[in-house]
Order: structure tokens, then sequence, then C-alpha cells
């Protein structure tokens, strides 16, 4: 029971840090309201073309949107996560005093990774998506299951955001840099997470590939649970699935590099 104790104050730490930028806040909900916004009219003369694109109608569509910008810094979608400050630790030798940490590494940056997603998705996701709940036609569900089955998908997104952006940190402990890293996460997190289009709208064999992807269990996943498009149990499944492979993905090269910690500049 300590060490979740333990998991758990990482957590409200990682929760705290976020909290203290209050400025970067304010900005981020005042961005993703506007880049909403112009997503939406986007969205809507596109499907005014093609209706049920994807298999969605008008007001799906609309949801998508609002949802993407709600959960765009929540799952740190083009990184800027824990993976930011593990790399840098990584680099700079650091990494070796959080081995000596009598805590489960992974745990530790998972922990602070998902304090610091609680944070967005409260202060800076949930205003952009009452902005578009309000003023725009939403195919939001009234049952309570529902929203409940919606939430798990969210967590099960989190972590697999974070088992994804950790697993490209550890990469930095043979590159030596993350520069390449973080730019690869940018252009993998922005296009087969679905930010800029549904993947159910993606055609032929590249939508059926980018649809069983890890990616998919981001945003996809939530949205198809929140509006009813797809069972709950099976998507889920998808979720955790993902999970658990990332994250056993991340223990092996994790257990790798630590045998060869390399220390450069310090």
């Amino acid at each position: 029971m300590g060490s979740w104790r333990l998991y758990a104050a990482v957590a409200a730490g990682g929760f705290r840090r976020f909290a203290t930028y209050r400025a970067a806040t304010l900005a981020g909900v005042f961005t993703n309201t506007v880049f909403g916004v112009i997503l939406v009219y986007t969205y809507l003369a596109l499907w005014e073309e093609r209706p049920h694109l994807g298999g969605y109608g008008q007001a799906q569509a609309v949801t998508y949107v609002w949802l993407g910008q709600c959960l765009y810094a929540t799952l740190a979608i083009q990184g800027g996560g824990a993976e930011k400050d593990l790399m840098g630790r990584i680099r700079t030798g650091e990494i070796a005093v959080d081995l000596y940490r009598p805590a489960d590494l992974q745990l530790w940056w998972m922990a602070g990774d998902l304090g610091r997603a609680l944070f967005q998705l409260l202060g800076r996701g949930v205003v952009p998506f009452l902005f578009g709940a309000l003023f725009f036609p939403m195919a939001l569900p009234s049952d309570v299951g529902r929203w409940a089955a919606f939430a798990v998908t969210l967590l099960l997104a989190a972590v697999v955001s974070f088992a994804l952006r950790h697993l490209a940190a550890l990469s930095v402990f043979w590159l030596m840099d993350g520069m390449g890293v973080s730019q690869v996460l940018a252009v993998t997190g922005i296009f087969f997470s679905g930010m800029v289009l549904p993947l159910n709208a993606f055609p032929g064999v590249l939508g059926e590939v980018v649809r069983v992807l890890p990616w998919a269990a981001q945003i996809q996943m939530p949205a198809d649970v929140l509006m009813g498009e797809t069972g709950v149990l099976g998507a889920l499944a998808f979720q955790a699935g993902w999970a658990v492979v990332l994250l056993a993905a991340g223990r092996a090269v994790e257990s790798a590099a630590t045998r060869r910690v390399v220390v450069q500049g310090g």
C-alpha cells in the first residue's frame, strides 16, 4: 500500500507542477477554443459535401472536433509530457539519480504524467469542450453508463499515450539526443491519432492500418465510445491490449538501456 501512496504523491506532484502555469493554461484554453471553431466550420463544409463521411453525421463530426481539442494537451498528442523531462535526464546523465530511487522507474514517470494529464484535462480541455457543447450541435449521450465508459477510455488513452512517449524517450539512451525523436512524436501524434481527420474517414488500406495502430486508442476510441459508434468492451479491450503491449515493451527497453547507462557531458 505504501508504494501506491508514493505513486499517488508523484501524480499529485505532476498535477501541482502544471497548475502553476496559469498564464500558459489560459492561453491554451483560448488557442484550443479558436482552433476548435476553425475546425468545426471546416468539418461542416466537408460534411456538407460528403454526408456521413467515416460513418459520422455532422453533429458527430462536431463532437469529434471538440473532443480532439479537449484531449490535445491532455494526451500530449505532439509530445511535451513526461518524455520531454526523461529525454533531458538521459542526455545529461541525471537518469542515474532516478535509478537509485526505491521506486519502479516506469511507474514513477507514468504517475507523474497521469497527474499532468489530469490537470490538462480539467484546466485546459473541459472549457473548450463545454464551449463547443454550448454553441454547436453535438452528439452527446444522456446515458450515465456511457459517460462512465468514456471516462475509462480516457484513462486508458492516457496510459497508451504515456507508453508510446516513454518508449520514444528511452531511445535517447542510444541516440544521445531527443530532438529528432520529438519531431517524430509530433508528426505521428498529429496524423495517426486522428487530430486532423477522424481515422474512420481514412480510405482503403490506409484506413484499415491506422485504425489498428496504438494511436487509435487515444482519440478515435474515446470518441466512438462517447457517441455510441462502437462496442464498449471491444474498445476497452483494444486500448488495454495496446497499453499492456507498449508498457511491456517499455520495460524490456528500459531494462536493456539501464544496463548500459551512458552519461554524456557529465
